[in-house]
């Protein structure tokens, strides 16, 4: 059992500790929003990271599970390891539309402030940078090199134009279609060619008659990225982009193969020949821990926000941090500030990034999970139950 100081007196040090360093954090978050830079490039944005938390102590990692533009940066050496990801990569052509350089700073300022009292409460803090949320998965991938193999219960913020907490999302898995046939003059010999612009037709039309009979929640999208060059000639080449999302992973694997029949259904139709790819790793939906999340929205309340309880009715996008979510007790609230009537992956949305009402949700964001970290470390039966959890877990763990 850990002999803690008075949770209020723990909470004033994190507080006082943030205070000195949140000019560091806003100074981030602005620099982070002025050089966006995409999935797995992100090599400014992890060193920009990396060197304050350096600077400011902590033992750094760069590089790690062989991910170039991911790390982790600890402090503490206390047995509960509390992992806070930080996200940091952008959107092509509008950049931090989603909010990541707010998410990234404010996570950093949780540990910041975190590592005050980090000895005193037994806890290890650990911020991991996660690379190549919007397009890829980094946390999925470090997962597998286990970089959460230690961590017994992970946090972070996300972006928001009004603060959440309870909130699900949907599994997602993306793909790259391929449709090989072979050309002709269209007018002259057509007989001769195999169209693969019809195969990508009938498979369209079979996705759109699937719709009916689609799992209840699934949801299937995407867009046709080549499909011939000149209308007299037979288009041998045609290539699409699609995701396909569900409530749950296991639903997800259903609509997967239904979907999948319909792309072999253009093939099979035509004669083209089909390659169908996986693009980076599939998200799983979001499990948000009820505990944790009661927590948070008491913390935030403390610094006067108002924290809605929506619960996993309500469902955001997709992230990977569901995967982790699966393994780890895992909060991921929203973090909100002014944008309008504007929402996320708007253009828009960018330019809301950098305001004092998002400068505040930097600093109440990392406050807020820092104190709820406090709680954790600092309840006798929170920590024995995270410790418990952690015991059981397979190492180096995804859901592969």
């Amino acid at each position: 059992m850990i002999a803690t100081p008075p949770t209020e007196a723990l909470r004033e040090r994190a507080r006082a500790r943030l205070t000195a360093r949140q000019d560091d954090a806003i100074a981030l978050s602005h620099s982070l929003h002025a050089e966006p830079e995409l999935a797995y490039e992100e090599h400014r944005s992890a060193a920009k990271i990396s060197d304050l938390m350096e600077a400011a102590g902590f033992a750094v990692e760069r590089g790690v599970c062989d991910l170039p533009t991911a790390f982790t940066a600890t402090a503490g050496r206390g047995d509960l390891v509390i992992g806070i990801c930080a996200e940091y990569d952008a959107l092509p052509g509008i950049g931090h539309a989603c909010g990541h350089n707010v998410n990234g700073a404010a996570s950093v300022a949780a540990a910041l402030a975190l590592a005050e009292v980090a000895d005193e409460i037994g806890v290890t803090v650990k911020l991991i940078g996660t690379p190549a949320e919007e397009y890829g998965g980094g946390k999925v991938d470090l997962l597998r090199g286990g970089a959460f193999d230690d961590v017994a219960a992970a946090m972070m913020v996300h972006a928001a134009p009004q603060d959440s907490v309870g909130m699900t999302s949907l599994a997602i898995s993306s793909w790259q279609v391929t449709y090989t046939g072979r050309p002709a003059h269209a007018a002259a010999m057509p007989h001769r060619g195999v169209n693969a612009a019809d195969a990508m037709t009938v498979a369209q039309v079979a996705i759109g008659l699937q719709r009916q009979q689609m799992i209840p929640g699934g949801v299937v999208h995407g867009v046709v990225t080549a499909a011939g060059d000149a209308p007299n000639v037979i288009p041998a080449l045609a290539t699409a982009a699609y995701d396909c999302r569900a409530e749950s992973a296991e639903d997800l694997r259903a609509l997967q193969a239904a979907i999948r029949a319909c792309f072999e259904a253009g093939a099979l139709a035509t004669g083209a020949e089909l390659d169908l790819r996986s693009v980076g790793n599939d998200y799983a939906d979001l499990r948000q821990d009820d505990l944790m999340g009661r927590l948070y929205a008491e913390a935030a309340g403390l610094l006067g926000r108002t924290v809605a309880p929506t619960g996993p009715a309500l469902r955001g996008g997709s992230t990977d941090m569901g995967n982790v979510s699966h393994l780890v007790p895992t909060i991921h609230p929203t973090i909100g500030y002014g944008t309008g009537d504007t929402v996320m992956h708007h253009p828009d949305f960018t330019r809301y990034g950098t305001s004092a009402e998002a400068d505040r949700a930097v600093l109440d964001g990392g406050l807020a999970m820092a104190w709820t970290a406090i709680a954790l470390a600092s309840g006798d039966t929170h920590r024995a139950s995270l410790l418990e959890r952690l015991g059981r877990r397979p190492r180096g763990a995804d859901l592969g």
